[in-house]
């Protein structure tokens, strides 16, 4: 017995429209930017339905209509109506609609900060830089947090090849390119979690290539940001004063750094709050003690191409040890 087609269609209907939610969906804004462009999209797809719909009105009555109905189709009014003016109003309303909108976003970056903010753009993970309260740059990465309810500006950058910085609840995206600065303002409308993707492939792990950006009350940021400045936690088990000692003598410390010990290497992310951030590995795994022991050891499975070589040196107890340790760094 053939199941009826009805239940099915609103079955794929509802797993359809899953996909659009989420922290990456830019039908959910949470932005200025973001808000505007989706009353702008909406507006588009309504008049783009209505078009649709009309058109398929208009065909319907030409096939299968009465002769008097056919007969009114058979008019220069509906040449020129429908074929010039009709289109031309419509056109030009979406245009200027636009120009307000881009409009709106030309006034939000006037009044932004002053880019405190920077994000250059790796291979295949994201370096940000923060004006600490000392006026000092305080390096992190694959993870921006800003201040809620005031535009704020963000350096993009590039020492690369073109990436392309994208956080659809928030703002629209903006090509990071060599030897330029772009500036992006994100206004964030409210608290919370965002994930953003690098939107423009730039070759190896470029799908695997994405960010968290978290909204915080102001009063919340700027204590993130002292806390974010200062050094790292002194390891304070056993296991993790044994970790430290198995990451500086492995030689960790020539590719990352770790504020306030002797590692101090720019290659790879500083990893001086790795504890504290959401995910590794530019959002590639979820942020616990097990996923750093397998990213130590099968990164290239994971992320195939990053410039971090799969360290299968260590003991099960030595590779326990270094992952408690990167883990206590919050």
């Amino acid at each position: 017995m053939r199941k009826p087609a009805a239940p099915l269609l609103l079955l794929a209907l509802a797993l359809a429209l899953s996909g659009c939610a989420g922290v990456q969906s830019a039908l959910m804004p949470r932005g200025e930017e973001a808000i505007e462009v989706d009353r702008l999209f909406w507006t588009i797809t309504g008049i783009s339905a209505f078009v649709t719909g009309l058109v398929v009105v208009l065909v319907a009555v030409a096939m299968y209509g009465t002769p008097h109905w056919r007969a009114r189709l058979d008019r220069d009014w509906i040449v020129w109506g429908g074929g010039i003016v009709f289109p031309v109003v419509v056109l030009t309303g979406v245009f200027i609609y636009g120009l307000i909108v881009l409009r709106s976003g030309d006034v939000r970056a006037r009044e932004a900060e002053e880019p405190g903010i920077s994000v250059v753009g790796k291979r295949w993970w994201w370096e940000v830089v923060y004006t600490g309260p000392d006026g000092e740059p305080v390096t992190t990465a694959n993870e921006l947090r800003i201040p809620a309810g005031r535009p704020i500006a963000i350096r993009l950058e590039s020492d690369n090849v073109i990436h392309s910085f994208w956080v659809p609840r928030l703002a629209g995206k903006l090509d990071m390119i060599p030897g330029r600065s772009n500036v992006l303002t994100l206004e964030a409308t409210e608290p919370g979690l965002s994930r953003g993707q690098c939107a423009e492939y730039c070759g190896g792990a470029h799908a695997l290539m994405a960010f968290y950006v978290e909204v915080l009350p102001q009063e919340d940021y700027d204590d993130w940001l002292a806390h974010e400045a200062s050094d790292a936690r002194p390891p304070e088990s056993k296991q993790e004063i044994r970790g430290q000692e198995i990451f500086m003598r492995s030689g960790c410390g020539a590719c990352h750094s770790i504020r306030g010990t002797e590692a101090n290497g720019v290659i790879g992310p500083d990893l001086t709050h790795i504890g504290s951030r959401h995910s590794l590995a530019a959002a590639a795994l979820p942020n616990s003690k097990a996923a750093i022991a397998t990213w130590i050891v099968e990164n290239q499975h994971i992320k195939p191409e990053n410039l971090m070589p799969e360290y299968r040196i260590f003991e099960p107890e030595e590779l326990d040890a270094v992952a408690a340790y990167l883990e206590s760094l919050e």
